[in-house]
C-alpha cells in the first residue's frame, strides 16, 4: 500500500486537510494510506507528501523548522527519492525561495520566486482575497484532470507566490490582476486555494494527486 505523509507542524488546516485526503483515498478503493505525522522516518519513506498551511509565512516556516528533522525528511522523500509533493495555501508559498511577510524569511527554495502581498489594481477589491474564484489557463497536468477552465476553488489569502518562471505556474486566477493559483514543476505541485474547502472540485484534485505518478 502506498503511503502519503500529511505533515503535522501545527497548521490550522491540518484536520480539514486530513479528512479531505482520507475521503479521497477511500474513493480510490484502497491502496493509499494517509498518515498525519511529524516523524522524520515516516516522512522520508513516504510515497507522497502533503504540506498544509494557513496564516503567516514566517510563522509557518518557524513552526516547520521547530519540528526536528522534518524538513530534512521532506527533502529526502521529495528531492532525493522523487515522491510527489503537494503544498496547500501557505504550504505552496513555502515552496518559494523566500517570503516577504513580516520581513524576509527563507523558504524551501523548491520553486524560484518569492511570496509578496497582493496589491489589486482595483482599489475596491478587498484583501484578503477570500471566497470562490475561477481558475484560468490550466496546464495539461494530470493533477487537473477533469477540472476545466472556469473551475471554481475556495481562496483565502493576503500574500501569493510570484514565480520567477511563468512555466512553473499551472493555473491562474484573477483578483485585480493575475495570481498564481497553482504551480507544478516535475513532481512538485502547490495550490494557493484550499481543496479541502472546494467541494467536488477540490475532492477531484486531491484524488488526482493521490493517483499522480509523475
Amino acid at each position: 500500500m502506498r503511503s502519503v505523509a500529511l505533515i503535522d507542524y501545527g497548521s490550522g488546516n491540518l484536520r480539514s486537510a486530513e479528512k479531505a485526503l482520507r475521503r479521497a483515498a477511500q474513493g480510490l478503493n484502497g491502496g493509499v494510506e494517509v498518515v498525519t505525522t511529524d516523524d522524520p522516518d515516516v516522512i522520508a519513506r513516504a510515497d507522497g507528501v502533503v504540506l498544509p498551511g494557513v496564516g503567516a509565512f514566517a510563522a509557518c516556516k518557524a513552526a516547520l523548522d521547530a519540528r526536528p528533522g522534518v524538513i530534512e525528511a521532506m527533502t529526502e522523500a521529495v528531492q532525493t527519492r522523487g515522491a510527489p509533493f503537494l503544498g496547500v495555501c501557505v504550504g505552496m508559498q513555502l515552496m518559494a525561495q523566500r517570503g516577504l511577510e513580516f520581513g524576509a524569511t527563507e523558504g524551501l527554495g523548491w520553486i524560484a520566486g518569492e511570496v509578496r502581498k497582493l496589491d489589486p489594481a482595483d482599489a475596491r477589491l478587498k484583501i484578503p482575497h477570500m471566497g470562490w474564484n475561477s481558475l484560468a489557463t490550466i496546464s495539461p497536468s494530470p493533477l487537473f484532470a477533469g477540472l476545466g477552465e472556469g473551475t471554481h476553488m475556495y481562496f483565502t489569502h493576503s500574500f501569493a507566490l510570484f514565480a520567477k518562471n511563468d512555466a512553473d505556474v499551472a493555473a491562474w486566477t484573477d483578483h485585480g490582476g493575475p495570481i498564481a493559483a497553482a504551480v507544478v514543476r516535475g513532481h512538485l505541485a502547490g495550490v494557493q486555494f484550499h481543496p479541502e474547502k472546494s467541494q467536488a472540485a477540490g475532492a477531484r484534485l486531491l484524488s488526482n494527486f493521490l493517483n499522480w505518478r509523475p
